[in-house]
């Protein structure tokens, strides 16, 4: 078990690196669907309140996508917050063996052959 949990063993990521470049490719659909999503669904809900011309209406759609546009940078950035956090626990920005920098090594493997 600690030897799946070590990512020197057997080259980048050990026996991760599948799993791992997985999750690169389900972040960088994630990364293509919130914006077309947020798109479609702010054009629905703002269409639909104009179409209403209630004032309430227009104002309640508003805050619906202002809080969906905060929530989709929150998700959005969430990939890039991990990947700072791992650069700046890293000592010295090289990856050694027990290093937090091969961990970093390993995502940036993955995300590269995503």
């Amino acid at each position: 078990m600690f030897q799946i949990l070590d990512a020197n063993i057997n080259g980048t990521c050990g026996g991760l690196l599948p799993i791992v470049t997985i999750l690169a490719k389900v972040v960088k659909i994630v990364h293509i669907f919130i914006p077309i999503a947020l798109i479609v669904f702010g054009t629905f809900d703002l269409g639909k309140a104009v179409i209403s011309s209630d004032d309430k209406k227009i104002k309640e759609a508003q805050g619906h996508l202002i809080k969906r546009v905060i929530y989709a940078i929150i998700i959005f950035l969430i990939p890039y917050l991990v990947s700072l956090i791992m650069s700046l626990v890293t000592v010295g920005g090289e990856a050694q063996t027990g290093d937090t920098g091969s961990y970093k090594n390993c995502w940036t493997s993955a995300w590269n052959n995503a």
